[in-house]
């Protein structure tokens, strides 16, 4: 029989792209995302769904039952949540329960992934890369301060001789992002109209795709306690908005948004968020400090001992247009059509 392979967070932006990704190599891939999650997406008949919350050890227990390999990516990617307490519930104690219950399991390779947003120091100069070492003080907000956690307790493990693998995506991007994480919903919000103006920021891009092949990679060949960092090319947010408004049709933005208004901004929308909508506010305080960062990273190393080459990344921004008319969050008409 073939053995089982468990996707953690399969349903979400990286996880459905993995999952994909394995059945269509032949593997028999288990998905366990939070109860309620939309799985249409994936492949009806090659991926069995588990309905489990990672923070239920008896039920991650039962999942990881016969999996010869583990993905976990199941998390809150967020940068804000109205309960706080969520980003260490799921993002930390839901790591602590799938690689414990997966290493008790018998599992021969874990592959835990991180994020890019706790490698980021103050006062940074020099490229980021997958060796960066970030004392805890330097790590921003409760989202990147659950997922340092998380890394750390991986690492730990993998000393003790765990055979886990740590991951660093930067931002991914492309079609099939439902859940709208913070690099998508900034491109759609654009391509809408409501972002007339920027931030002076740098991201690191990636396309999901590539983040999903690296995975793999870092799965088959990848030494257990070593981080691989998944990147792709450096962006500004301002180079970002110009490649969309060269896709859409929309005006370039003119005007930047000076960092202490842009963070005052995002304090009043995170209380009107906890106070009154209870939805995710379009500026949030991780968010805009993270901006403060010099998020400019260099991967080199680890793609090439991962063997991964990414693809362009304005074609992932192209793709990721093209699937928001696919699914109807963007129109076809004069002011969005093609340029």
């Amino acid at each position: 029989m073939t053995p089982v392979t468990l996707v953690t967070g399969g349903a979400g932006f990286i996880g459905s792209h993995l999952a994909q990704l394995l059945a269509a190599r032949g593997e028999r891939v288990r998905v366990l995302d939070r109860p309620g999650a939309n799985v249409d997406h994936l492949p009806p008949g090659r991926i069995d769904f588990v309905p489990a919350d990672v923070r239920d050890r008896e039920a991650v227990r039962k999942a990881v039952r016969g999996c010869r390999t583990v993905y976990h990516l199941a998390a809150n990617p967020q940068l804000w949540t109205r309960r706080r307490g969520h980003f260490h519930g799921v993002n930390y104690l839901g790591t602590v329960n799938v690689l414990s219950a997966a290493l008790e399991a018998g599992a021969g390779r874990v592959v835990h992934t991180s994020t890019e947003s706790i490698l980021t120091r103050n006062r940074q100069t020099a490229p980021i890369a997958e060796d960066q070492d970030v004392p805890s003080r330097d790590v921003i907000g409760p989202y990147c301060r659950s997922k340092f956690r998380a890394e750390r307790f991986a690492f730990h493990l993998a000393r003790g001789g765990a055979p886990v693998v740590v991951v660093n995506p930067t931002l991914p991007i492309g079609p099939g992002d439902r859940g709208r994480s913070p690099p998508t919903q900034m491109m759609l919000d654009f391509c809408l109209g409501k972002r007339s103006a920027y931030l002076d920021a740098d991201l690191n891009l990636i396309d999901v795709r590539d983040v999903a092949a690296g995975m793999v990679r870092a799965m088959e060949v990848g030494r257990p306690g070593v981080r691989y960092l998944l990147g792709a090319e450096n962006w500004s947010i301002r180079s970002v908005f110009g490649h969309l408004a060269q896709l859409t049709g929309l005006p370039k933005p003119r005007w930047r948004v000076p960092y202490p208004v842009a963070l005052a901004a995002a304090y009043v929308s995170e209380w009107i968020a906890d106070a009154v909508t209870g939805t995710i506010p379009a500026a949030t305080v991780t968010g805009v400090k993270l901006t403060r960062r010099r998020m400019h990273f260099d991967a080199r190393k680890s793609l090439a001992e991962l063997g991964l080459t990414p693809r362009p990344v304005a074609g992932s921004i192209a793709d990721a247009v093209g699937w928001f008319r696919t699914v109807g969050w963007l129109a076809l008409n004069p002011r969005n059509s093609p340029g």
